[in-house]
């Protein structure tokens, strides 16, 4: 009664904000399942960051997050999950998310590339990615991928209990805009832990007091993707996976 109490005070603060749904809210249980496939899958990410880099294929990545999970008694949530057919995105310089690995696409000094790695443990998901900067990076791409880091890292440091969605949205925004940046805004983060994709959606962009309220309990992916260009994507048609911006401009993420 109490933590309705709460809820129900929050929400007359906020007026334009969203209330939760009792179904995402996590157990105690729970959480230590989701706190645990966080862990490995960021031990798997651990293992790409030692691997990585100029002459390797971004093939060989998706082996090794394979091999690696197996290892570590978790399962790739990426292969198969809608048809997906890899078990890892590695998504390069123009691709904003999903890009599949390739035999024949080898990583070049001056590439950057993001490496998005869900593990399933136990039947709970961990969800999380890196950048990765290959050989000699020009100013620019390494501007975008630190401006991307500490959007990112605002936004964590917002989001606390009895915040909203729109608070963090709103700082990324923001700092990305001062940077002469756009934020994608079709794609988002998302709710996590017993299911790959669940409530909320989650935005990089927003206003402060409004989306959803978060409570205690609450398990979620913040994922912004930053472009040096349109914040407008477009879809590979010859996969319908890689999404790219629009205009070729450069694109980062971090999770």
């Amino acid at each position: 009664m109490a933590f309705d109490e709460k809820i129900e005070h929050y929400m007359l603060t906020y007026p334009h904000a969203e209330e939760p749904p009792r179904s995402i809210i996590k157990t105690p249980a729970q959480i230590e399942g989701i706190r645990k496939a966080g862990e490995i899958n960021s031990m798997v990410l651990d293992s790409v960051a030692e691997m990585i880099g100029e002459g390797v294929s971004t093939q060989e990545i998706d082996d090794l997050v394979a091999k690696r999970t197996a290892n570590l008694g978790g399962i790739c949530a990426c292969l198969g999950y809608q048809g997906y057919p890899k078990n890892v995105c590695t998504s390069i310089d123009d691709v904003v998310c999903h890009g599949i690995p390739d035999p024949k696409r080898i990583l070049q000094s001056g590439d950057i590339v993001n490496v998005d790695c869900t593990t399933i443990v136990d039947g709970f998901y961990g969800d999380a990615s890196r950048m990765f900067l290959i050989g000699e990076v020009s100013e620019e791409k390494k501007k975008l991928v630190q401006v991307t880091k500490e959007c990112l890292d605002e936004a964590v440091g917002i989001a606390k209990p009895w915040t909203t969605l729109g608070d963090f949205g709103y700082a990324i925004n923001k700092r990305a805009k001062e940077n002469g940046y756009s934020v994608v805004v079709e794609i988002g983060g998302h709710g996590v832990g017993v299911e790959f994709h669940e409530e909320p959606w989650v935005p990089h962009i927003g206003e402060p007091g409004t989306g959803m309220l978060l409570v205690p309990g609450m398990t979620i992916t913040i994922e912004p993707m930053i472009n040096t260009g349109t914040w407008e994507i477009d879809t590979d048609m010859k996969t319908g996976w890689a999404h790219k911006t629009l205009d070729g401009g450069l694109s980062c993420q971090y999770e």
